[in-house]
């Protein structure tokens, strides 16, 4: 039986890993729980699983969630804010932690269970993106392992196995195109919060579907790729594949491509993420080719989508630059959905501080430079949002 810690537990990420452990109880046990502020769904994974230690990221949440679990016997170890949840990340017998929290607050937490010895199934991209200079070597250091838990890296990872070393060639993430995938460019202009959040294949939480109306979330993922596997971004491409039934190919030197395949659902790379190197028999619906048709590819529109050739820019670019897009990305999305800018602020306003950050970017950040950047860039965001209607489009990155 695997022990498992799982930070960011109500979430989307949070919430798919906990149904594969009450469905796989003989294979998994949870140890700690870590949420960001719903103490009621908190509470009653609390009752079902028993973790021996919980944390609320929200320190004012901690009294309300104490009274709902007060009658439990024995307690939890109870801890709220930052604090809390890092310590969640390192605590107890743990072999692999979940890192489900969105955006730059799971860098620390992932961040501590690495310097814990514990495994990373990493759901929480940012982590690379932003801290990859610095969670590289320490995941050499203490010796243990990154195994991605999203379905593009997730299928690039089991395509990659037994691949001889130096085999690989390309990397070819596949993209659903998002909410607007169908849409004219001109209509973008008329975008509404509502129509940023339907995606057309996958449930997700809102910050993630609106980076997947953006294409944002697959310049990310390139930059992630570059750090998981290896590869010079010139040898990570994207297609648009609207079917997102293959989630991701590889590319071999023969010209051999592999590529894995199955329904939107994001159980199975969590599964193998949990599981790996076994696989475990479900239940679940088996992938029927003729009942998904056909599958069609195409090449994204730089100028639908102006997110992919920045984070490419920014990816090339290195040292701090990445964190800074990492965080403008995350303010200007925040403020999208708070309805305070429209959909194509977005990217104006990432391109605006990423440009301001080039005289500044360090080669070989420290992990205080990084948190540094991170606060800079999302205050700059702001900065930015007040001019937007006579801020210049910015090319010199691209």
């Amino acid at each position: 039986m695997k022990a498992i810690t799982l930070v960011g537990s109500t979430g989307s990420i949070g919430t798919q890993t906990l149904d594969i452990v009450a469905q796989y109880p003989e294979q998994f046990r949870i140890v700690g729980l870590a949420a960001g502020s719903n103490v009621e769904l908190l509470a009653a994974q609390i009752r079902q699983f028993r973790p021996s230690i919980a944390a609320i990221w929200s320190e004012e949440k901690l009294p309300a969630l104490q009274a709902a679990i007060k009658d439990l016997d024995p307690q939890p170890i109870l801890l709220a804010g930052e604090g809390g949840v890092i310590e969640v990340a390192r605590y107890g017998d743990a072999q692999t932690v979940v890192t489900g929290i969105v955006g730059c607050a799971g860098l620390l937490p992932t961040i501590a269970a690495i310097e814990a010895g514990k495994d990373i199934a990493l759901a929480n991209k940012e982590t690379l993106i932003a801290g990859g200079p610095v969670v590289l070597p320490l995941i050499e250091k203490y010796g243990v392992k990154i195994l991605p838990a999203d379905s593009e890296h997730s299928a690039i990872f089991q395509c990659l196995q037994g691949v001889p070393k130096g085999g690989l060639r390309k990397i070819l993430l596949t993209a659903s195109g998002g909410a607007f995938r169908d849409w004219d460019v001109a209509k973008l202009a008329e975008v509404t919060v509502a129509d940023a959040l339907k995606h057309p294949n996958w449930s997700m939480g809102r910050k993630i579907t609106v980076d997947s109306a953006t294409l944002m979330n697959k310049g990310l993922e390139v930059i992630e790729a570059h750090f998981l596997f290896g590869l010079d971004y010139d040898k990570i491409e994207i297609v648009i594949h609207p079917q997102s039934i293959i989630h991701s190919l590889i590319e071999l030197q023969d010209t051999s491509v592999l590529a894995q395949l199955g329904w939107p659902d994001m159980r199975l790379p969590l599964l193998y993420a949990l599981s790996w190197p076994d696989r475990i028999y479900t239940d679940w619906e088996r992938l029927d080719l003729v009942k998904a048709g056909n599958l069609t590819f195409r090449e994204p529109d730089h100028q639908k989508y102006p997110c992919m050739q920045l984070a490419y820019a920014v990816g090339r670019a290195g040292g701090s630059m990445p964190a800074v897009l990492n965080a403008a990305n995350e303010q200007a999305v925040a403020l999208f959905l708070a309805e305070k800018i429209r959909f194509l602020d977005i990217p104006r306003c990432i391109e605006w501080v990423c440009d301001r950050h080039q005289n500044h970017n360090l080669a070989n950040p420290a992990l205080d430079d990084i948190l540094t950047a991170d606060k800079w860039a999302r205050q700059e965001v702001l900065i930015a949002t007040e001019s937007l209607e006579h801020a210049p489009q910015i090319i010199s990155l691209r």
